[in-house]
């Protein structure tokens, strides 16, 4: 199993006005991350509104970004349901349509009370597609689930035996070294918090996967070959930057202030399907003003006629 390294991005699901999938512009994501320098897809997760699509459109997805990416950008699937039936049948078809890699977080009506109950939860998930690398997502932000990813890693090592790693979306850098370091590096544990990435890179963080990797890919390129050189400073300013433009985004309602900087930055996204809102006329007026006064038109190239 070979690990993710670099920028996976992850991407946005692209609507029309009336909330059906555009799929005909994935083609024009997919590019535009190669351009950027992004080695990877991470498709159907939090950005991409994985939870909000149907098992249909969510295979329809799938398959345009297969379809749609170059030689060299990996594409992993998000399978992550409610129902761990599901997963399975959105993992098996993930195989199918030619991923690179899939991964799951754990089912958050129902959540797993103990490492023992997740792991049985991934183990079954994992077993669909059994020749496909498998990542277990830890977003307890979202999930609610907050069982040790060290602790799952000990019980889970020699059960699931497609695991790769984790995508750890969690800003205990204390608890991500632990994982990092689980029986000699064994496992791929890529980072899911953009804002401090550099704190990773610190302890050991070679893959990286994000939203803002859509749009401000560069500057985290930047960030990674500064810190690759030895220079913590420079490496640290890139993460200032970078900060500077997610905490806009955050100021602005998150998710659906991203959607539309993707418009900004040339790629038109659609909105959001409920129930995340979509920014009105005037809010994206009022992102684009603070959004140039930290730098984003240049690094995402956005025109001076970029609407949102």
């Amino acid at each position: 199993m070979t690990p993710l390294r670099g920028l996976t991005a992850a991407p946005f699901t692209p609507f029309y006005a009336d909330g059906s999938l555009a799929l005909e512009r994935i083609p024009s994501q997919a590019a535009a991350l190669v351009a950027n320098g992004v080695s990877g897809a991470f498709v159907c997760g939090s950005t991409g509104e994985g939870a909000s699509l149907t098992m249909a459109e969510r295979q329809s997805v799938v398959e345009s970004w297969v379809a749609s990416a170059a030689p060299g950008l990996r594409v992993v699937v998000h399978v992550g349901h409610t129902s761990v039936e599901e997963s399975r049948t959105l993992a098996a078809h993930a195989a199918g349509a030619g991923a690179s890699a899939f991964a799951a977080y754990a089912p958050s009506y129902y959540k797993p009370a103990t490492v023992e109950e997740l792991v049985a939860c991934c183990e079954r998930i994992a077993a669909a597609a059994p020749d496909l690398p498998f990542y277990y997502y830890h977003i307890p932000s979202m999930t609610g689930v907050h069982l040790s990813c060290v602790a799952f890693l000990k019980a889970a090592a020699g059960r699931i035996p497609n695991l790769a790693g984790i995508k750890f979306t969690h800003e205990n850098l204390m608890e991500y070294l632990a994982c990092l370091r689980f029986d000699g590096g064994r496992f791929d544990i890529l980072f899911g918090r953009d804002e401090c990435l550099a704190a990773a890179l610190a302890v050991g963080a070679k893959g990286a996967i994000g939203s803002t990797y859509n749009y401000i890919a560069p500057v985290f390129r930047e960030l990674m070959t500064a810190f690759a050189a030895g220079d913590l400073e420079q490496a640290a300013d890139w993460q200032y930057r970078a900060n500077q433009v997610i905490g806009v985004m955050a100021g602005h309602g998150g998710q659906p202030a991203g959607k539309a900087m993707m418009k900004l930055a040339g790629l038109d996204c659609g909105p959001c399907r409920l129930p995340l809102p979509t920014l009105s006329e005037p809010a994206c007026d009022r992102l684009r003003a603070d959004l140039a006064a930290v730098d984003f038109p240049r690094w995402a190239n956005v025109t001076p006629q970029g609407a949102c």
